[in-house]
């Protein structure tokens, strides 16, 4: 390995499987001291349990590497105070935060309850939050810090994940507002939106033209925490397999005035022709979606 982050101490929530465990160990081969944050829940936020932070943690230090293992939840504040100071009591310092801890909850938007909402945003976007906060706090007054959030390209729509997708577009939202107000501090934040072969992407209702495994998205984690990507910052990356792409910043595509205020007559009369609609992709897959379903199989994304 080339010690891309020797001397660094960073907190991965999420680290005891999947995408979390890979970015656990490669922060680790790459020098780095590791909190392995996770209370290793099923798929829904049931049975919480310890074992799978504590078992990262010895695949760590069976390769030379430093790590400590909290089970904690970061659905609390109290709970991401205590995860990122345990980063900092256990190595002096907190040089970086992965957000992937996550729960799913599938259904539909007209059959969704108050529990199936609350706990899918506050696990991924207020889990982000938690922690983020108090490791920015942390990381201001070092000068120094990445924040590396975990979104999804469902955060532009979802069928049946109305709850995960909303939570992953305010993480893309919490990334760039942390991107500008933490950039006078030499603090970056970013976040990657994976296609891995995980608990979760196994339940996702269509065939991915693109599927990756976890280790392919560690790589990219590991440069964004580097200080080789100091010059990174408010960006959403895809990693699927060998491919990195970055999304577009929103921007206002087309505008119309009026002489005066707007009436319904008029925006009826010219918003086709003037400023028209963005095209929604999702919509024009949905036909597909039916007759996928209606034959029994999974579409294809």
């Amino acid at each position: 390995m080339s010690g891309f982050l020797d001397g660094k101490a960073v907190v991965i929530t999420g680290g005891g499987g999947g995408i979390g465990r890979a970015c656990a160990l490669a922060c680790a081969a790459e020098g780095a001291s590791v909190v392995v944050a996770d209370i290793g829940v099923g798929l829904a936020g049931e049975d919480p349990r310890s074992e799978v932070a504590e078992g990262v943690v010895k695949e760590i230090e069976a390769g030379g590497g430093r790590a400590v293992a909290v089970a904690d939840s970061v659905v609390t504040m109290a709970g991401g105070e205590r995860i990122v100071g345990s980063c900092v009591e256990a190595f002096g310092r907190i040089d970086g935060v992965v957000a992937v801890a996550g729960i799913l909850r599938e259904r539909m938007l007209f059959n969704m309850s108050e529990d199936e909402w609350d706990a899918v945003v506050a696990t991924h976007l207020k889990g982000h939050f938690t922690v983020f906060r108090h490791a920015a706090a942390v990381m201001r007054e070092q000068k120094s810090g990445a924040l590396v959030g975990f979104t999804s390209g469902a955060f532009a729509g979802s069928v049946a994940q109305a709850n995960y997708a909303a939570a992953k577009g305010g993480i893309v939202s919490l990334v760039r507002s942390a991107a500008a107000g933490l950039y006078r501090y030499g603090v970056t934040a970013n976040a990657i939106a994976p296609v891995a072969r995980t608990r979760m992407s196994a339940n996702v209702p269509m065939e991915l033209a693109e599927m990756g495994d976890p280790e392919d998205v560690a790589p990219m984690v590991v440069y964004l925490l580097s200080d080789r990507a100091r010059h990174v910052t408010g960006q959403v990356y895809t990693v699927v397999g060998p491919k990195i792409a970055v999304w577009n910043q929103p921007v206002e595509v087309r505008s119309m005035y009026a002489d005066q205020r707007w009436t319904p007559e008029q925006i009826a009369a010219r918003l086709d022709s003037s400023v028209g609609q963005e095209p929604m992709g999702l919509i024009g897959r949905l036909e597909e979606y039916r007759r996928a379903a209606a034959s029994g199989d999974k579409p294809n994304a």
